[in-house]
């Protein structure tokens, strides 16, 4: 809490005063082009990887980076919070792009592999029942690395979990939307992303970085 609250005071004593313009602009209104969809980990620092300004991403975080599906519906069949952000970066935002983060490490892909039904908590233990198909894709639950395994297939799971989702189905069929799978690994401060023609994910460099783009933006 302390280095919390130094922090605000710094900003409010040295950033504040030139940063004053950019956050009135930015009072009025925002026009960030991706949802970020990424773990509630502390050391997931967005901000840090990506060197991202205010309004440059709309942001949803929970322990995973879980996109609970859509049911026939259209509903999400478990918590709202995350299918209303889909809704208003999708619809009224008019994102460009979603990243599904994982990363290294992570606690609740560790509990996951461990098995659910050994998770104490019982909303965490309740919630990992939306990355649970992803155990299917790994080969060995006990191996060493499962878990990061584990972070790496769930990530595409919830892809095709966002997928579920008509908004997203129809506005990645007509108007260009583009959904990605990112991986954080903590220890080599390296970030990831899944490339389909190569099946893998790879470093996130500048050759790579390109492929993502949109062609108006190359």
């Amino acid at each position: 809490m302390r280095k919390l609250l130094r922090g605000i005071v710094d900003f409010r004593n040295r950033v504040r005063p030139v940063a004053r313009e950019t956050f009135a602009r930015l009072a009025l209104g925002q026009n960030p082009d991706v949802l970020f969809i990424a773990c509630s980990d502390s050391r997931v620092a967005i901000n840090v990887f990506a060197s991202t300004e205010p309004g440059d991403l709309f942001v949803v975080r929970n322990p995973g980076n879980i996109v609970s599906p859509a049911a026939a519906d259209g509903f999400s069949v478990a918590d709202e919070s995350e299918a209303a952000a889909i809704e208003f970066a999708v619809g009224m935002l008019k994102v460009r792009d979603i990243i599904v983060c994982g990363h290294s490490s992570c606690g609740a892909m560790t509990g996951l592999v461990r098995g659910r039904e050994n998770v104490p908590a019982p909303h965490l233990k309740s919630w990992l029942r939306h990355a649970e198909r992803a155990l299917e894709r790994i080969a060995d639950r006990a191996a060493p690395g499962a878990a990061d395994q584990l972070s790496q297939a769930n990530a595409l799971l919830q892809l095709e979990h966002l997928r579920s989702y008509t908004l997203v189905e129809r506005a990645e069929k007509a108007n260009g939307l583009r959904l990605h799978a990112f991986w954080f690994d903590i220890a080599n401060a390296e970030v990831l992303a899944y490339d389909p023609d190569q099946g893998r994910y790879v470093p996130l460099d500048e050759e790579q970085a390109k492929r993502l783009l949109h062609p108006d933006e190359r």
